[in-house]
C-alpha cells in the first residue's frame, strides 16, 4: 500500500513537471532579437526650401471654403487683369495697322517696331507686314476669359496649396524641358526629362500661361473659337473656349468638364472689369 502511495506520488510530480511551461508561461513571447533591437529612427522631413523671394499666403491654413477662394481670386487676379490689359493695347496697334494696310497707307516706323516686338514675342512670322498676317496675328494677340485663367490657376495649383504653387510660383502647372529650368515631378518617369517651370513673380507665371495659350499649336482650337466670337461680335465667354484645351491635361474631355463645373459654381467670385 505504501509503495502504491510513493508511485502515485512521483506519477503526479512527473506529469505537472511536464506539464507546467503549458500552464505557466515563463518567457515573453517576443524573441531575444525582438527584445533588444531597437526602432529605427524615423527619417526626417525634407523641407523643400522655396525658389523665389515672394511672401506668398498661407491659403493651407485657411478652413473656410469661401474665405479660401476669395483670397485665391483676390491674389491672382490683379495679375490676370494686368495681362489682358496689355494684350487690350497690343489688340490695339494691330488693328491699327490693319486698318493702314487695307487702305493702302505706309506704317510709321514706330508702328514697325511696335509690330516686330509683338510678332517677335508670339513667335509669329513677321518678313513682312500684310493684310493676311496682321488678321492672323490678331488671332493670338487677344485676351483669355478672367474667370477661365483663374479657374485653370485654382484647379492646376490646388487653390494656392501645391508644391509648385508654393516652391516654384507655378499656379498652372506648366512644364518646361531643360535641366534645371523648375522642379522635377515626384512621380516623373525614369525615361521622361520634363520639369515643372519655376517662377520668380507671380506676374511672371501668369505672362508665361497667356503666352502658352496664345501661341502653342496645341491650343489652336481655343484661338479659332475666339476669333470666331470676335467675328460675330459675340461675347468671349469662357466656357466657349475650354473645349480647346483638351490637350491641357492627360485627363482630356473630364479636365474639360471639371474646369466648366467650376466656372459655373464660380461665378459669383468673377465681378466685371
Amino acid at each position: 500500500m505504501q509503495v502504491r502511495v510513493i508511485q502515485l506520488v512521483i506519477f503526479l510530480v512527473s506529469v505537472w513537471a511536464l506539464s507546467y511551461p503549458f500552464l505557466y508561461e515563463t518567457t515573453s513571447p517576443l524573441t531575444s532579437e525582438q527584445k533588444i533591437k531597437p526602432k529605427k529612427p524615423s527619417a526626417p522631413k525634407i523641407v523643400e526650401k522655396p525658389l523665389h523671394n515672394v511672401k506668398l499666403p498661407d491659403f493651407g491654413s485657411v478652413t473656410d471654403v469661401k474665405e479660401k477662394k476669395q483670397r485665391f481670386f483676390d491674389f491672382i487676379k490683379p495679375h490676370v487683369i494686368a495681362e489682358n490689359t496689355k494684350i487690350r493695347q497690343q489688340r490695339a496697334t494691330l488693328e491699327i495697322a490693319l486698318m493702314m494696310l487695307q487702305m493702302d497707307e505706309a506704317l510709321t516706323e514706330a508702328q514697325t517696331k511696335k509690330l516686330n516686338n509683338i510678332f517677335a514675342y508670339y513667335r509669329l512670322d513677321d518678313a513682312e507686314f500684310t493684310v493676311e498676317n496682321v488678321q492672323e496675328a490678331l488671332k493670338h494677340v487677344d485676351i483669355i476669359p478672367r474667370e477661365l485663367a483663374l479657374m485653370q490657376a485654382a484647379n492646376e495649383s490646388a487653390w494656392g496649396t501645391s508644391r509648385f504653387a508654393r516652391i516654384g510660383l507655378n499656379f498652372f502647372g506648366q512644364w518646361c524641358y531643360k535641366k534645371g529650368c523648375g522642379m522635377v515631378p515626384r512621380d516623373r518617369n525614369d525615361e521622361a526629362a520634363h520639369e515643372v517651370a519655376a517662377f520668380q513673380s507671380v506676374r511672371a507665371a501668369v505672362k508665361s500661361y497667356f503666352r502658352n495659350i496664345n501661341t502653342h499649336d496645341a491650343y489652336r482650337q481655343l484661338r479659332e473659337k475666339r476669333a470666331e466670337l470676335r467675328a460675330n461680335k459675340l461675347p468671349i465667354e469662357a466656357t466657349l473656349l475650354t473645349q480647346g484645351l483638351v490637350a491641357y491635361s492627360e485627363r482630356g474631355d473630364a479636365y474639360v468638364e471639371e474646369l466648366n463645373d467650376m466656372i459655373r459654381h464660380n461665378k459669383d467670385y468673377f465681378d466685371e472689369e
